[in-house]
């Protein structure tokens, strides 16, 4: 097997930063313990050469670097962003394993002549990774255990082989072998110092001084004894937070870390391989109040950018009721996604935007009883046989009206009737159910009788229970400008055309 390990070693600050609307380059730390006695846990880089480090207290850090932002570590925060992060390595394996508090285990051996080799996953993980705004090293070997070794110590170090093993972990130190403290200080007792050294002495003496954990331990490293990891499974929903070291008045302040989040939902849908149908975002305000936005969608989307686009207008379209103090996004409706490019060698991808979509744009930016759906109805008067529905809304069986049917009264006239009324019907056999794509909010009486009659009659008798009542023989009719036209008389008359729609 080639087990890569990826270590976040900043998974703390990259975390923190997420509720921080920093200007560029201000240093920033980390920092965990008693109100009273704060003390740094990790630092950026423009911190550290301020003078900054782990263990200093915060006063003697503000008084090294004034300008110091500081935020307390949010270990509930660590532990989702490590499950983000194994969501998105998920693509790439199903053997996916969290080596908490900020490392993962992912098994690439069966796909590396998928993604062209070590050298080229390598790149495309690192790509991917700093888009994410996480700060990582990694690792490759046999072995989980030892590619965790040599992720700390050599960066983009990879071993294939497991003869390879030895040589590389003898030059390690024993504090970073991953031996517990206790067992560390005993052998430095014995005067070793790397794993080399540790690995030519007797079994049976070794394990008599450090314990049969720590030689099991240096077992796994090696290969010579097997590893149990448990195997990542992607949740049945998602719910991911940030917390605000400070109130959050304004729109735009709330941009960046929605689109982390909604980053972080995309990942998880890649690794579901699933979309999503609808998410909320939660507004957390002062003393348990909090405000929900719901997003939803007409059809299953994963799109970052699409998702972070729709969310971002509909928070735009609310105003904020109080100080924000932490924004989360949930999603419990995940149907499976059917990609919208099912050709394996298409070529000519669209770049315009599919119906769903735009619709989703303008429901986002208008509201969501701006655009409304049509629906039929159970109604044989022609401008009674639909309405208007919202588009979230499941479609409806036509639904009968309150008379049965409505119909009972309603027949359909063919053609031999229409002849023994004297009408010119060239095609009375044609279908007479056909309807026009235009239909006229108000029919117009024609000032002449039409050229020849195409088809008909269809005649529609109802609505006699909403003293509506309509009594019509309905035709498909020639005018004398070739217009094709849907018109109709009074039931059993010949005269006194009426122009109902148009035909293309």
């Amino acid at each position: 097997m080639f087990w890569l390990c990826l270590r976040f070693a900043q998974l703390a600050l990259d975390v923190v930063r997420t509720g921080l609307d920093l200007p560029p380059r201000t240093p920033c730390a980390v920092v965990d313990g008693p109100p009273q006695r704060r003390q740094v846990v990790l630092a950026d880089a423009a911190a550290r050469k301020a003078g900054v480090h782990a263990g200093q207290p915060l006063a003697a850090a503000h008084l090294l670097c004034p300008r110091l932002a500081v935020a307390p570590r949010d270990a509930a925060a660590e532990r989702q962003a490590l499950d983000s992060l194994a969501a998105w390595a998920y693509r790439y394996s199903a053997d996916v394993s969290l080596a908490a508090p900020d490392a993962l285990y992912v098994e690439v051996g069966a796909s590396l002549a998928l993604f062209g080799g070590w050298p080229a996953l390598e790149r495309r993980l690192r790509a991917e990774l700093a888009g994410f705004g996480f700060a990582c090293s990694l690792a490759a070997a046999p072995t989980a255990a030892a590619a965790h070794v040599l992720a700390g110590l050599d960066d983009g170090l990879a071993l294939p082989a497991l003869a390879q093993l030895a040589p590389a972990l003898g030059a390690v130190p024993l504090v970073h072998g991953g031996l517990a403290a206790k067992a560390v200080a005993t052998l430095h007792g014995m005067g070793l110092r790397t794993l080399g050294e540790l690995f030519r002495l007797p079994r049976a003496e070794l394990a008599r001084r450090i314990g049969t954990d720590a030689l099991d331990q240096l077992d796994r490293l090696r290969g010579l004894a097997a590893e149990a990891l448990p195997r990542w499974q992607p949740p049945a929903r998602f719910e991911r937070g940030v917390e605000f070291a400070f109130g959050v008045e304004s729109h735009t302040a709330l941009a960046f870390p929605l689109q982390r989040l909604i980053g972080e939902l995309a990942l998880f849908l890649r690794a579901r391989d699933g979309g999503v149908q609808r998410f909320t975002l939660v507004l957390g305000h002062e003393r348990g109040a909090s405000t929900r936005v719901e997003v939803g969608l007409l059809a299953p989307q994963r799109e970052a950018a699409a998702l972070f686009e729709l969310a971002r207008t509909r928070l735009d379209r609310i105003a904020l009721p109080a100080p924000v103090h932490a924004l989360a996004v949930r999603a419990d409706d995940l149907p499976p996604l059917c990609p919208l490019h099912q050709d394996l060698f298409e070529t000519n991808r669209r770049e315009q935007l599919d119906w769903p979509m735009l619709a989703e744009r303008l429901r986002a930016r208008l509201g969501n009883d701006a655009l409304k759906g049509l629906d039929c109805v159970a109604d044989h008067r022609p401008a009674r046989a639909w309405r208007f529905v919202s588009l979230d809304a499941p479609a409806d069986p036509p639904r009968k009206n309150g008379r049965g049917s409505g119909g009972s009264r309603d027949a359909l006239i063919g053609g031999p009737r229409a002849e023994g009324r004297g009408l010119k019907s060239i095609a009375a056999a044609a279908a007479p159910t056909a309807r026009p794509f235009w239909l006229l909010p108000r029919p117009l009486a024609l000032r002449e009788a039409p050229l020849r009659v195409l088809a008909g009659p269809e005649r529609i008798e109802s609505g006699w229970w909403d003293e509506r009542d309509q009594r019509r023989d309905y035709y498909i009719v020639q005018l004398r400008s070739g217009q094709r036209a849907w018109a109709f008389v009074e039931a059993g008359t010949t005269d006194g055309w009426t122009v109902h729609g148009w035909f293309a």
